[in-house]
């Protein structure tokens, strides 16, 4: 494996958080810089357990989180947050910025906490994300816990990004049902009920082991879970963890990781083409007399969506 010749891809290699944090500030701001880094140091990745956590706003994932990095910290593991945030219409930066209920690890030398503005990306996932998630495991984390905005299509799209997908539910709110209609229930691997002293969570449980007796029994596959936790007093968390672990040894003993990852790589390849392909049209279309004329002839409904696009396409391609 070769050496990284950056001072900074070297203190990043040896887990510095500083080092980590400005190389993330680097590929979120679009600096050369930033892309240079990921180049060297991304031999060294593929060591991490990535877990992608996804759910309505609400549910209480950032609470699970930090109950879930507690218990990874007693196990002496190195943790790594990536939280993607909405944007700001205004600033186009992160909303919510570092999770408040994550404070007490804020100190701890063996968290690194990020959030990150999706930037109104398709799927949720900004391209600046995906090259964070491999910093992070560059760094040396054992644990990188990618968290969601939670809304639309990042729900799907971070089974593209995870080694296990954890969809977190809330009894009481409809979620189990608003998932089946979004087609959320196809993706994960353990599905948990937080705020499960909710009178309603037996029921929400068996809505969902209704909902997976849907799908057609694969002999062999892996049985997804459905756990009941009380994040914010640590209960059921523990069961989790190990969950997580019985998942990482299943795929790991079937082989299915290796083919997730490769599976995950190219949609990665293809997720950053799209973004840059999209945003070099974009560029090229303002102050464009030509996507100016058709925009109007359809905004006048004198041309379809669908046809301006292909002469807008054709525009630029000869």
């Amino acid at each position: 494996m070769p050496t990284a010749q950056d001072p900074l891809a070297q203190r990043l290699l040896a887990g510095d958080k500083r080092a980590l944090a400005r190389a993330i500030s680097l590929v979120e701001n679009d600096d050369p810089a930033g892309w240079e880094l990921v180049r060297e140091v991304f031999p060294h990745t593929g060591k991490a357990s990535i877990v992608g956590l996804t759910g309505a706003p609400g549910s209480g994932k950032s609470t699970l989180i930090s109950a879930l990095t507690k218990l990874r910290r007693q196990a002496d593991r190195q943790v790594a947050v990536l939280s993607i945030d909405p944007s700001s219409p205004f600033t186009h930066g992160a909303l919510l910025g570092d999770r408040i209920r994550l404070t007490e690890h804020f100190l701890d030398q063996g968290v690194f906490i990020r959030s990150m503005a999706n930037r109104g990306a398709l799927g949720g996932l900004s391209e600046a994300a995906l090259q964070a998630a491999l910093l992070m495991d560059a760094s040396g984390k054992d644990d990188v816990l990618l968290e969601t905005v939670g809304v639309g299509q990042a729900e799907i799209d971070v089974i593209d990004h995870a080694d296990t997908v954890v969809l977190v539910l809330m009894p009481g709110s409809g979620d189990s049902i608003q998932a089946l209609k979004a087609g959320v229930m196809e993706i994960p691997d353990i599905i948990v009920v937080n705020k499960a002293d909710h009178p309603l969570t037996d029921t929400m449980v068996r809505e969902i082991r209704g909902v997976l007796s849907l799908a057609p029994a694969v002999k062999g596959a892996w049985r997804v879970p459905i756990l009941k936790t009380e994040a914010s007093r640590g209960e059921g968390v523990e069961v989790l963890v190990e969950k997580l672990d019985e998942h990482r040894a299943f795929i790991e003993e079937e082989g299915t990781l290796s083919e997730r990852r490769q599976r995950n790589l190219r949609n990665e390849v293809l997720s950053i083409c799209t973004f840059r392909m999209r945003r070099d049209l974009a560029a090229r279309m303002e102050g464009d007399d030509e996507f100016a004329r058709l925009l109007a002839e359809v905004v006048e409904r004198r041309l379809d969506p669908a046809s301006a696009a292909t002469q807008i396409l054709e525009h630029f391609e000869a």
